[in-house]
């Protein structure tokens, strides 16, 4: 096991409250992608979630650095938030909360397999093991589920498990891009600078395919709880408890978002998980845990 830092329980209440929050976020994709459209949802969740940051970023004197850096900056909004929102988008269409966290959960195993091949990070056996056991568990759990027959929004569950897998390989290269182009930038000002490039990256596309019949109140609640709540606070929580209790302790939080996305699906959607599921997750986040460190295998004996 990794040494970590106790966490103090207003760390912990924040590293739960970050789950909640996280694995939330798909309860609303799955309730506003069909008023919304992937597209249109996306650019309404990144653009709340700007406005939430940036003043935030500019109470911090941290604009310059936004500045300085917006290439870069821009790509990972790119590639951090517009390509993988959208694909778990049209993956709502198909899929259930839960299963769709799951699948976000193997974005750190993507990460790890990406900084071998791009950066040439050298992984010992726990992390291989972990990238072998996270890829089995994928296929095993999208083997029975991968129905190509497109269901009642056009979109199949094949087309769904392949966006959700996408979308976390999509994570795992802004991870990597970030460490290499980003050291040492203030992560606020990633936050926030991601959430308007992929602001002005997503409105041509929300423009061209802006629902005919404007979504209702409702609907719109729950855009702003996934713009406001579940992206733009949620970032703050996360780096402030980068901040304080370290990246290793924060990173913890991969394992509570497939539970509470259950739990959000159940109680809100009556999506009851099936045994399977169930196995399949727990596979996932056990490659997970050794991918990423959080378990490690004992040491080979001296011989």
């Amino acid at each position: 096991m990794i040494a970590r830092a106790a966490m103090s329980r207003r760390d912990l209440g924040a590293l739960v409250l970050l789950g909640a929050l996280w694995g939330g976020s798909f309860l609303f994709m799955r309730a506003g992608a069909l008023d919304f459209g992937p597209a249109a949802l996306v650019f309404v969740r990144v653009a709340g979630a700007a406005l939430l940051l940036l003043p935030l970023l500019a109470w911090q004197g941290q604009l310059g650095a936004l500045r300085l850096h917006w290439r870069a900056i821009a790509v990972v909004g790119l590639v951090n938030s517009a390509l993988p929102f959208v694909l778990f988008m049209v993956a709502a269409l198909a899929l259930s909360a839960g299963l769709m966290a799951i699948f976000n959960a193997t974005a750190p195993i993507w990460a790890a397999l990406i900084a071998r091949l791009w950066l040439g990070e050298q992984l010992d056996r726990s992390r291989w093991l972990g990238l072998a056991i996270g890829v089995a568990g994928v296929v095993a759990l999208s083997w029975d589920k991968a129905d190509l027959q497109p269901q009642a929004q056009g979109v199949s569950a094949a087309v769904g498990i392949a966006a959700c897998v996408a979308a976390a390989m999509f994570y795992g290269l802004a991870a990597n891009y970030s460490r290499r182009r980003l050291a040492g930038v203030p992560p606020l000002a990633v936050a926030a600078g991601s959430q308007v490039g992929a602001a002005l990256l997503m409105a041509g596309p929300a423009l061209v395919t802006w629902p005919a019949v404007n979504p209702g109140p409702a609907a719109w609640a729950g855009a702003a709880v996934l713009a406001l709540a579940c992206t733009g606070l949620a970032y703050v929580l996360y780096f402030r408890l980068i901040a304080s209790a370290g990246a290793a302790n924060a990173i913890a939080v991969t394992f509570l978002i497939p539970g509470f996305a259950m739990f959000w699906g159940w109680l809100v959607l009556g999506e009851v998980p099936g045994s399977g599921m169930l196995a399949g997750g727990a596979v996932i986040l056990l490659g997970t845990a050794l991918a990423t460190g959080v378990i490690r295998l004992p040491p080979k004996a001296a011989t």
